[in-house]
């Protein structure tokens, strides 16, 4: 009897089981709530989905985040739109084939986007990933979302990671000066916190801070006011050193070229911009090709275009030194209308090839982005070539110094007369000069495609400021065009916030007048007799 009875309970507990009806969670009541098409329901439903500790959590806040969430208001189903275009109902994340004429998806305003962005920031600040928690982190801080303060709390407790606990840090601190409540210790140790982030995010909670009703708090926010704005003005002064080496670098490159052929030969190139104008077309031509017939090498297309640049201007070089310079010789006024006339017709037969307008010359991906050094932002394109300037730079004073070219040109500037009485053919020197200084323009023309308008005025922007470079640092002497591209570069990046950049570049060109007249062979005049001569 006793067995029995045993069994019909039993069967009477799995009859229940499996015949009633599966009763809805507090979770899966969340989720159904941004099927009601609500922002104050959205809102609920986003605050009750973050607290709930489910797995599905972040997914499906991440989905309205992004516009993936979809709702059936008559069902009160919620689904999200996968990237590959399936859709997962959002409490379970099984794969449906739901109706999609009923679907909409759940809207979103300004003030719920901030709710999202907190929720992100609270269901992830617990991941096993550092760098998740660390964007967790900076979320909360930007949001300042009271609710996250227990869950900022207790991760701060448990965190290993050097960076990651100073962001929580911050977040924490960032919360409690939200919060007019917070006790006054606990602000003052708060605004230490934000004094040592230094940045601007920093800088604008704690100008909200200053006019706290607490003298003590106010004071405090005071004095952290004043030392981050002290540490702001230095890396602005660090990031303009940084803008006037990038913009020396160019300056080099451009300058580097027109610093030999002037040395040596004494010509006054105006078509030397032109050199560099053409290096950039050679670029751009380069891939065209490449994006038409081989777009796997796109990342390759600099370092193929910088050989083809080098011989398009260096050959073109050559063939304006033999066909017209090496009969001005001796008449410097008439080689610089020779060379502007000839800068003239490049820019025509590259207007008539080409078009009028700019070109487009992409980035490689290694040349793409940047990253933030503290609070100096540095970008790839303009540290791969201050790299490259000064490579080129060295690899021009080892040919200079180390081969029978660089001696001959090196004895040709120095002394013309005396290097042809010991057998140097200086026809043919100048011809290689001129052929290389052009060539140099033209692989300063692969690297100023990366930053700046590929068009036929391209060589006119930096024509102008090479010549000033040259005259400044010493005309023929490669260190002094070293130094005085990077004097020019960093005086004009500090100059241009006080006084603009028109009234910049006058500044700096009244300066260089003034030099040139106290010291007429730049900063390091050349040696040698026929020089002193």
């Amino acid at each position: 009897m006793i067995r029995r009875a045993c069994a019909a309970v039993i069967f009477c507990l799995l009859a229940i089981a499996f015949t009633a009806p599966a009763a809805a969670g507090p979770f899966e009541d969340a989720v159904a709530q941004f099927a009601n098409d609500s922002f104050s329901d959205t809102e609920a439903a986003i605050s009750a989905v973050a607290a709930s500790g489910n797995a599905r959590a972040l997914p499906i806040v991440q989905a309205l985040q992004d516009g993936r969430l979809v709702a059936d208001p008559a069902t009160k189903k919620v689904y999200i739109k996968e990237n590959d275009g399936k859709v997962s109902d959002a409490v379970t994340g099984q794969a449906v084939a739901p109706s999609f004429a009923n679907l909409g998806n759940v809207r979103l305003n300004n003030r719920l986007r901030r709710s999202v962005e907190a929720a992100i920031g609270g269901l992830t600040l617990l991941s096993a990933d550092p760098a998740r928690r660390l964007q967790a982190a900076q979320s909360v801080f930007r949001s300042r979302d009271a609710a996250a303060l227990a869950t900022i709390e207790g991760a701060l407790e448990k965190e290993t990671d050097a960076s990651v606990r100073r962001a929580f840090t911050q977040a924490r601190a960032a919360i409690l000066l939200a919060a007019p409540d917070a006790p006054e210790a606990s602000r003052i140790e708060a605004i230490a916190a934000i004094r040592d982030r230094g940045d601007q995010d920093a800088l604008a909670l704690l100008t909200g801070v200053a006019a706290d009703p607490s003298p003590r708090v106010a004071q405090t926010a005071q004095a952290a006011i004043s030392s981050v704005q002290s540490r702001l003005a230095m890396w602005s002064a660090a990031q303009n050193a940084w803008y006037g080496i990038s913009l020396g670098s160019v300056l080099l490159l451009a300058a580097i070229g027109l610093a030999i052929t002037f040395g040596v030969m004494g010509v006054i190139n105006m078509a030397h911009g032109e050199m560099v104008m053409l290096g950039a077309y050679t670029t751009f031509v380069v891939q065209e090709v490449i994006r038409s017939s081989y777009p796997g090498l796109f990342d390759y297309s600099l370092l193929i275009a910088l050989p083809l640049a080098f011989l398009v201007a260096g050959l073109i070089g050559v063939a304006i030194e033999r066909g017209i310079i090496r009969f001005l010789y001796g008449r410097p006024l008439e080689t610089l209308l020779a060379t502007w006339g000839i800068s003239l017709i490049l820019q025509q037969a590259v207007r008539t090839a080409f078009g009028p307008t700019n070109r487009e010359v992409g980035n490689p991906s290694w040349m793409s982005g940047a990253f933030e050094l503290g609070q100096i932002t540095i970008t790839y394109n303009r540290l791969w070539i201050v790299v490259f300037t000064l490579a080129v730079f060295a690899l021009l004073l080892l040919m200079l110094r180390y081969t029978s070219l660089g001696l001959e040109m090196r004895a040709v500037t120095q002394n013309r007369r005396m290097a042809a009485s010991m057998g140097i053919a200086t026809s043919r020197v100048d011809a290689l000069t001129f052929g290389l200084g052009s060539g140099i323009a033209g692989i300063a023309g692969v690297a100023l495609s990366q930053i700046d308008n590929v068009s036929p005025n391209l060589g006119q922007s930096y024509i102008i400021d090479s010549f000033m470079v040259v005259v400044f640092g010493g005309v023929g002497n490669l260190w002094g065009t070293l130094v005085g591209a990077f004097t020019l570069g960093i005086a004009n990046k500090f100059l241009e916030p006080v006084a603009g950049a028109v009234l910049g570049k006058i500044a700096i060109l009244v300066l260089i007048i003034l030099f040139i007249q106290k010291r007429p062979r730049g900063l390091f005049a050349l040696k040698g007799r026929a020089v002193e001569a």
